[in-house]
């Protein structure tokens, strides 16, 4: 596994050493889609394993999905919003594989999200992409 946190100094570090994470240090990236950014934790690029911080500004919006893998998320602040309900501050959703939906932010939300591997956006592409996962 070639995991790694993006922007964090562990060079040097024994193979199983663990690596401690000053996540105010770490920036906050665009993703591809307006308003929603994100300050990744922990990526695997050869897997797709992805631990972030997503932040929603208000009104943003994750176009249709599916999780090619379970996926996780854990909501800090705000809410998610989606056809089969809402997700708020201090509360968690998983969702199996193959499941597909959107995702809106009506008053924003900043989320701990867990991916296994990258979503497939059916809206814009058929291929996976991590900028938003």
């Amino acid at each position: 596994m070639a995991a790694k946190t993006p922007h964090a100094n562990h060079e040097g570090l024994p193979a199983l050493a663990s690596r401690y994470v000053e996540v105010s240090d770490l920036p906050w990236t665009p993703s591809r889609f307006p308003g929603i950014d994100m300050k990744i934790l922990m990526e695997d690029p050869d897997s797709g394993l992805l631990t972030a911080l997503f932040r929603f500004q208000p009104g943003a919006r994750l176009p249709l999905h599916e999780h090619v893998r379970i996926e996780q998320s854990f909501v800090i602040e705000g809410s998610m919003v989606d056809s089969q309900g809402e997700v708020t501050a201090g509360n968690y959703v998983w969702r199996p594989a193959g499941s597909r939906h959107e995702v809106h932010c009506p008053e924003g939300a900043l989320v701990l999200g867990f991916f296994l591997s990258p979503n497939r956006f059916l809206e814009t592409d058929d291929e996976p992409n991590g900028s938003a996962h």
